[in-house]
């Protein structure tokens, strides 16, 4: 048998190498969309130890990860896939931020994390795009049901290689279709070639996983001149008509048609007789697998984003309604701007999503929430446990149990990314840089209030010593009490801190190696309550009761990421937010998005008010959080007193 073969597909030992099988326990960060009774229930579930209900899935990781870590629960559970990976050089992770209410756009580079990611899949040309993609088809179709089915979606630049990791992954026999889509059906539309042809397609490959797989026919109207043989010239109330042939027929079939006026005798001596068969009893022509009548989603289209590998919905409906039925479990996880879940939401599918790209969950939630009647949905990362997973790989020396040795050397490892000196002998102090203390956050637990009142109180103890009063907190994650609430207790001891957010690049060697970790303050976020009935206006209100208002009031951004021209173009500071929603609840867990606002095309002004009302007076905790245009997400943390 022929076979494919690239450079890592087997080891030194000459067998076959095998792509990463860590099951991580998946975070869930927010809710999205979830009415208070139906946390409440789903919190009696979980604390009766039952399974809760169903909640579609917006994942925000790499699949190198993701993908092993549904296999405990998904399985064999999933009908039908849907993926379109990266098949070109280029800057597939890059993309354009505008700033809103100003002819202002400037283009977002890959993050380090998304280079790592892009250097793993092209590193190498195309052996190492082969092991990438192959190492992806083993654990995609572990995934499927028996009778799953899973569309790939490439460019010609790598489709026929593609063709053959999926022979090899499914089996040949197991390839149902190649589909062509040309991109931009009128003619003279492609981009113009000087030295060949110009290229108007890209490839779909479908593999079935087994026997029984779901397919339903779908149809697109006739053309024109078809229509055109049809006529009505007995002036039928049904509509237009044409003679087809009567073959083979009873008589009981011979006098149903002639009493329903469809039969049509010969017409010459040897002729047979002949029915009427009505234009408006058609379906209309069947799908072939060259499609030429789907537009992409170009910038006038009302479903654009402005994300660089969008797919029309028109394309991804075709695809959900020929190979899956209403309830299916649909999986992408190359999701960027979010086509599969938008459409398999419409269609009434329950989907699982993912993406590497903070700025395609920012863009696919965004999107979700613009559904009418969007069913509740929960966004995840594989957070805090992969984190773990990496410091005992990296740090325990083999040996998980010598925990304090292995935070030390993870200490050590921070400080010296963050080109700062040791400071022995403290608990909340592990470190000093240009004249500022540092505390380095655990990978298991946010940065929480608690943990900086103990570092206030240490930072007392040194400066007894003639150390500084100053301290940078490096964490993984915030809590969202903290930034203003933990800076102005700080202040209020004398003490000047700063947060920094320890980027998730820290966990892939080649980014260390090559120097490229920054870490950026966190953005700040004022925000004010009211509980007057006039501040409520052109706020929607929720439910009856004591009312409240959120109304936000400033909004800071770090320069860091930001270049100068572009600071410069904004003149508010609601320029920088796309998004923003509230948790009225906020019940210590993952945040509950219960009421959001954002900008659309339609409507670019930012509405900076939120109305909540309460059925019962009592203490809330409010939390606000804060999507800015690049997809980062700044929270604050609101107490009130319902009357």
């Amino acid at each position: 048998m022929t076979e494919l073969v690239w450079d890592g597909k087997y080891d030194t030992e000459g067998k076959r190498t095998a792509p990463v099988r860590i099951p991580l326990p998946f975070q869930t960060i927010e809710t999205v969309n979830e009415s208070g009774a139906v946390r409440a229930h789903q919190l009696d579930l979980f604390a009766q130890g039952r399974p809760t209900d169903w909640r579609n899935r917006l994942i925000w990781g790499d699949k190198k990860y993701v993908l092993p870590s549904l296999l405990p629960e998904f399985a064999g559970k999933v009908n039908l896939i849907y993926i379109d990976p990266p098949f070109a050089t280029g800057a597939n992770f890059s993309f354009t931020a505008t700033i809103p209410e100003a002819e202002e756009s400037f283009t977002k580079e890959p993050s380090l994390i998304e280079q790592k990611a892009y250097r793993d899949t092209w590193g190498q040309g195309i052996d190492s795009y082969l092991q990438w993609f192959s190492e992806t088809a083993l654990l995609l179709r572990e995934l499927l049901t028996s009778n799953g089915t899973i569309f790939v979606h490439v460019g010609w630049q790598v489709s026929s290689a593609v063709r053959l990791v999926l022979d090899e992954t499914f089996g040949a026999d197991w390839h149902l279709n190649e589909i062509i889509w040309k991109r931009t059906p009128h003619a003279g539309s492609s981009k113009a070639r000087s030295n060949k042809l110009p290229v108007n397609h890209e490839c779909i490959y479908w593999y079935a996983k087994g026997d029984g797989y779901t397919y339903h026919h779908q149809y697109t109207p006739y053309e024109q001149e078809y229509i055109d043989r049809f006529s009505n010239p007995d002036s039928d109330p049904r509509g237009p008509w044409q003679s087809v042939a009567l073959r083979t027929y009873s008589q009981e079939t011979f006098d149903k048609l002639k009493a329903a006026n469809m039969l049509i005798p010969p017409q010459r001596e040897g002729a047979g007789w002949r029915y009427k068969w009505f234009l408006s009893e058609t379906k209309g022509k069947q799908i072939e697998d060259i499609w030429t009548d789907i537009s992409a989603a170009n910038s006038m289209a009302n479903e654009r984003l402005d994300y660089p590998t969008q797919k029309p919905e028109a394309l991804l409906e075709r695809i959900v309604r020929a190979s899956s039925n209403e309830g299916d479990l649909v999986l992408d996880c190359f999701c960027g701007s979010g086509t599969t879940a938008a459409v398999a939401e419409k269609l009434g599918r329950r989907w699982i999503t993912a993406d590497l790209g903070r700025f395609a969950i920012a863009t696919t939630r965004k999107r979700l929430l613009s559904i009418e009647n969007v069913q509740p949905f929960c966004v995840q990362n594989l957070g805090k446990y992969e984190r773990q997973a990496w410091q005992v790989a990296e740090f325990a020396a083999g040996d998980v149990k010598q925990a304090p040795q292995t935070q030390l050397a993870y200490r050590r490892f921070m400080l010296d990314l963050y080109r700062a000196q040791p400071l022995d002998g403290y608990t909340w102090l592990h470190g000093l840089r240009d004249g500022r203390l540092v505390h380095i956050g655990s990978v298991d637990a946010p940065v929480a209030l608690g943990d900086v009142q103990n570092i206030v109180k240490e930072v007392w103890k040194v400066r007894g010593q003639g150390l500084t009063n100053s301290v940078d907190v490096l964490g993984w994650d915030f809590a969202f009490e903290m930034h203003e609430t933990a800076s102005q207790m700080a202040a209020q001891a004398n003490v000047q801190v700063r947060f920094k957010r320890i980027p998730r690049e820290v966990l892939e060697k080649k980014a260390v190696e090559q120097g490229d970790i920054k870490f950026f303050e966190l953005a700040a976020l004022d925000a004010h309550i009211s509980q007057r009935a006039s501040d409520a206006v052109d706020a929607p209100l929720q439910d009856c009761g004591p009312h409240v208002t959120v109304t936000l009031t400033d909004f800071t951004v770090p320069p860091d990421d930001i270049p100068d021209d572009v600071q410069q173009a904004v003149k508010h500071w609601s320029q920088w937010i796309d998004y923003w929603a509230v948790d009225w609840d906020y019940q210590g867990d993952a945040f509950h998005n219960m009421a959001q606002t954002f900008r659309t095309r339609k409507q670019p002004q930012l509405q900076t008010r939120l109305a909540h009302s309460y059925d019962q007076p009592g203490s809330y905790t409010i939390v606000v959080k804060v999507i800015d245009i690049l997809g980062n997400d700044t929270t604050k943390t609101l107490k009130v007193e319902v009357r």
